[in-house]
C-alpha cells in the first residue's frame, strides 16, 4: 500500500515540524537552569535616576591629571589611584561585576595604605570583568568605568 501525500499535506506537515523546531528553542531557554539570563540590573529604572550623576563624576575624573589605572599583577589586581592626592582621603567603593554569572560579582571599599589597592585571586577567574571604581577624594567624586579581561 502506497501513501500518497499531496503538496497542501506536505506544507501542513512541514509547518507543524518547523514549529516543533522554534518551540524546543523557547522550552529549552524558559525552563533548563543552564540557559538561565539575568538581568545586569535589578532596579534599572532607579539606577537611570543616577545616570546624570556618573556622567559628572566621569568628567571629573577625566580632567584629572593622573587617572585610576587597573592592572594584573601576579597575586590578584593592582588598582592604582594618583599619587598626587593625599591618599588617606581617598574613600569609595570598587565594584567587579561578571557580565556571564551575576552571582561572582563582588565589591570592595577602597581601604589604602598607600596609592595601590590590591584585590586578590581568590574572587577573580578567568573571562571578561566590568570594573566600576567610584571614589572620592575632599570634596571631589570621581569614577572609572572598565572592562578588563582577567
Amino acid at each position: 500500500m502506497k501513501i500518497k501525500i499531496n503538496w497542501g499535506t506536505a506544507m501542513v506537515i512541514v509547518m507543524v515540524l518547523f514549529m516543533v523546531f522554534i518551540l524546543q528553542f523557547v522550552y529549552r531557554s524558559m525552563a533548563i537552569e543552564k540557559y538561565e539570563h539575568h538581568l545586569v540590573s535589578e532596579d534599572y529604572y532607579k539606577d537611570e535616576l543616577y545616570y546624570q550623576q556618573e556622567i559628572d563624576k566621569v568628567n571629573n575624573a577625566s580632567k584629572l591629571v593622573e587617572n585610576v589605572k587597573v592592572e594584573r599583577v601576579g597575586e590578584g589586581m593592582h588598582i592604582k589611584f594618583p599619587s598626587n592626592m593625599d591618599f588617606t582621603k581617598i574613600s569609595g567603593v570598587v565594584y567587579f561585576q561578571r557580565p556571564s554569572d551575576e552571582r561572582l560579582d563582588f565589591q570592595r571599599d577602597i581601604s589604602l595604605s598607600d596609592f595601590i589597592m590590591l584585590i586578590k585571586d581568590d574572587k577573580l577567574i578567568k573571562g571578561k570583568w566590568n570594573v566600576k571604581i567610584d571614589w572620592k577624594s575632599g570634596e571631589d567624586e570621581y569614577l572609572l568605568k572598565e572592562s578588563i579581561f582577567y
